[in-house]
């Protein structure tokens, strides 16, 4: 038993002997505070190629990387039934121009209607001036010339109401021109369709499609946009949409060289939260042109959102989680106001200064000494 007790004694003298106690004071040094934020190369008037009607692909006349002018035919669907109606509609928009003619048939058969019509008041009215001079002789009866002034008044009116279906029919045919002039437009927009064009001018950054692929209304051919003017889109969580201003200074690496930074700004704050990457949306553009153009390369961006002057720091781990520290030659640790924290380092804005001598127990191998470059925050 005594050799045992022996034992559990050394054991804790040798714990105790191995427990590391050291010392630091705090520096200051100018702080940098930087918000994270990752997203991706975009080229400026990115649009998507789409495909405007259904049908086999029989033409593409583009490859990535090519740049393709306005108006550029990029690539034809092969869609007969849009040919058809084009035809069927340009054929029904001339029949309806030929029934405008005073040749076309409905208006020569109104016509007709109105020469006898005419025809038949003309009779009617001279029948009705004779009655009335034979009732002026008491000749005829009276109700002989009323009867001639009735037929007159029903030949009058069957006359007018020729003449205004001669101007219905007039009417209608012009009608009818009209529309099928709309429709012709129709189809011929509908046959456009078939060739699709660039809209904007730009690089061809992607194609999705080859001869032959069978395509619907909608479906996108390719990618296309400005690749002069290539900018970082970026995306800031919740948190720090609120630090975040128009022309703040930003640091972007690209996760295809790590080892080289770029300088940009913040150029634009979308207006909208994007529910797919549940974040807001950043654009950061260059102040100078990149030297590498692959658009939906991904990228990294620190933000600068605040620089202190001459701000007091201490190492992370000489503070506590309920942020207090240990101070050489007293019992009980001292409360302090912070900041920020970072990996390494607390900014302590009260509780502390410059000549205070901190402790910190069991730091192991993960030593800091207070000295050295402040990491970026």
């Amino acid at each position: 038993m005594k050799n045992i007790l022996m034992a559990i004694m050394s054991l804790i003298m040798l714990l105790s002997c191995g427990k590391k106690t050291e010392e630091t004071s705090p520096i200051r040094k100018d702080v940098t505070e930087t918000v994270f934020a990752s997203g991706i190369l975009e080229a400026k008037n990115t649009y998507s190629l789409t495909a405007q009607a259904d049908g086999y692909l029989s033409q593409i006349n583009f490859e990535e990387g090519e740049l393709v002018n306005v108006g550029k035919i990029l690539a034809v669907i092969d869609n007969k039934e849009s040919g058809f109606n084009t035809q069927s509609a340009d054929d029904l928009y001339q029949i309806a121009i030929s029934n405008t003619n005073v040749n076309a048939p409905a208006l020569m058969q109104a016509q007709n209607n109105i020469n006898i019509t005419k025809k038949k008041m003309e009779q009617d009215n001279v029948q009705l001036q004779r009655y009335q001079r034979l009732w002026q002789s008491n000749s005829v009866a009276k109700l002989e010339v009323e009867n001639a002034e009735l037929q007159y008044k029903t030949s009058r009116d069957n006359y007018e109401s020729a003449l205004e279906n001669y101007k219905l029919f007039q009417q209608q045919a012009n009608q009818q021109v009209i529309s099928n002039k709309a429709q012709k437009g129709v189809n011929q927009v509908f046959l456009s369709n078939n060739q699709i064009r660039a809209v904007v001018s730009g690089k061809v950054f992607k194609k999705y499609k080859q001869i032959g692929d069978y395509v619907r209304r909608g479906d996108v051919i390719a990618k296309i946009g400005d690749a002069t003017n290539i900018y970082a889109k970026v995306n800031i969580d919740e948190s720090n949409i609120g630090r975040i201003k128009l022309g703040q200074e930003a640091i972007v690496q690209l996760n295809t060289n790590k080892n080289k930074a770029y300088k940009g700004k913040i150029a634009e704050i979308y207006p909208a939260f994007d529910e797919g990457t549940q974040s807001f949306v950043c654009k950061i553009i260059f102040d100078e042109p990149l030297d590498f153009f692959i658009v939906n390369t991904q990228l990294q961006s620190n933000i600068v959102v605040e620089t202190t002057k001459n701000a007091l720091l201490i190492p992370r781990n000489y503070v506590d989680y309920n942020n207090f520290v240990h101070i050489k030659n007293k019992k009980e640790k001292v409360k302090i106001t912070t900041k920020f924290t970072s990996n390494e380092w607390v900014q302590v804005l009260s509780g502390i200064d410059e000549n205070t001598i901190l402790l910190t127990d069991n730091i192991g191998d993960n030593k800091s000494k207070g000295t050295g470059d402040i990491p970026a925050m």
